[in-house]
């Protein structure tokens, strides 16, 4: 079965950019590509993964945000965008952005991401992860509150909430792909969240990273 993935992106050669890439690539499937917002959320099919650009005409990116929650509370909104500030950064990810990328990305990396998304993580760019970090813990109090987190699972998180990647997480730690998956989804159920920017989050809120 195909990851069904939506476009919204105003610049249309990097918008047709994304739709081959999508196409040529076996477990992706393009349901949908606008140039706006406002067509969008007329015209969009139900998808997994939507990738929404920030600077759009009309409606903003993040504006746009809560209203594809509110019509596709299913689909996982991924920020494709050239801006990497902390103002742009913060915004969208309060806004409920389930991931963070920079229109830079390699081709495979964002391949990748996608399928974070869909499995339920949080794909962020490593710069975009760092500022993210860096964003709230200057905004979130941190109450020390102890965890039940292992040795391990800490670790994970700490490598998690430096940017790295599963793959990279695994060959830093010498352990399997499987292995950070399954750590990554006890983090989730220990810190009683649903992906890795709520992870991060909470974990600098409770002093754990």
């Amino acid at each position: 079965m195909s990851i069904k993935v939506s476009i919204i992106e105003d610049h249309s050669e990097f918008r047709e950019g994304l739709v081959h890439l999508l196409n040529i690539t076996p477990g992706f499937e393009v349901s949908g590509k606008f140039s706006a917002l406002e067509p969008a959320l007329e015209g969009m099919a139900n998808s997994d993964i939507i990738l929404l650009d920030i600077g759009l005409p009309g409606m903003s990116g993040v504006e746009g945000i809560p209203l594809i929650k509110e019509k596709f509370p299913s689909s996982k909104i991924i920020m494709v965008s050239v801006f990497d500030d902390d103002d742009h950064v913060f915004k969208a990810i309060l806004a409920g952005a389930d991931g963070y990328i920079l229109k830079k990305t390699p081709p495979v990396k964002l391949l990748q991401s996608i399928e974070d998304a869909y499995e339920g993580g949080t794909p962020l760019t490593p710069t975009i992860a760092k500022k993210a970090l860096a964003i709230f813990k200057k905004f979130v109090p941190n109450t020390s509150e102890e965890s039940s987190l292992s040795y391990r699972e800490i670790e994970v998180l700490n490598l998690i909430t430096e940017g790295l990647e599963n793959d990279e997480i695994a060959e830093q730690l010498f352990i399997s792909i499987e292995t950070v998956r399954n750590h990554i989804r006890h983090i989730y159920k220990k810190l009683h969240v649903h992906s890795k920017t709520q992870a991060v989050v909470k974990a600098i809120r409770e002093g754990i990273v």
